[in-house]
């Protein structure tokens, strides 16, 4: 946060977009990999949250538009509960609890919350997983033409560009071709 602020001096928009999916059933995954994700998809979101939010604060009332954003970049996983995702569904439907509880507690300070929920997105996500996990994972959307990552930064453009009378508090974004 700090080396943010001595080269920008100021914070209007906190965009919290790190993440890690390690798939595979639970009975066959490790605890190790399970703190993995939660340190990461949750307890790292928080953190820098917590430490952004005093600025936050202070851009709402000092910027001409009077007000400043967070947004999180959650998943599909958030929504829809899949074989294989059994504890990285958690990190994203609780990533989605906590945007909604922040959103309410920051109403009065003009702090916008928001929450993008991408779908299949041609990332490095599935570089993290074994070789018989990833192909599996690669198999299931062979026959989807992905999200690219200029998507779901379009996506969180157009949220934070809204006038302060709008407030864009959740948007669903899936690929075409993708049914869940």
């Amino acid at each position: 946060m700090q080396n943010t602020l001595e080269r920008f001096e100021r914070l209007d928009a906190l965009v919290n977009n790190a993440g890690i999916m390690l798939l595979g059933m639970a009975l066959h995954a490790t605890v190790e990999e399970w703190d993995r994700m939660v340190s990461l998809n949750v307890s790292a979101l928080l953190h820098v949250t917590h430490a952004a939010v005093p600025y936050l604060i202070d851009a709402a009332v000092t910027s001409r538009r009077q007000v400043a954003d967070i947004v999180n970049v959650s998943s599909t996983a958030g929504r829809v509960a899949r074989p294989g995702s059994s504890v990285y569904n958690p990190t994203k439907f609780g990533l989605n609890g906590f945007t909604e509880a922040l959103r309410q507690e920051l109403l009065a300070e003009r702090v916008r919350v928001g929450v993008v929920e991408p779908g299949t997105v041609q990332t490095e996500l599935t570089n993290h997983l074994g070789d018989a996990v990833r192909d599996a994972a690669l198999r299931q959307v062979s026959a989807i033409e992905p999200l690219r990552a200029q998507d779901v930064a379009d996506a969180v453009g157009y949220i934070v560009t809204r006038e302060r009378r709008v407030a864009v508090n959740e948007m669903l974004l899936r690929a075409g071709d993708q049914t869940w």
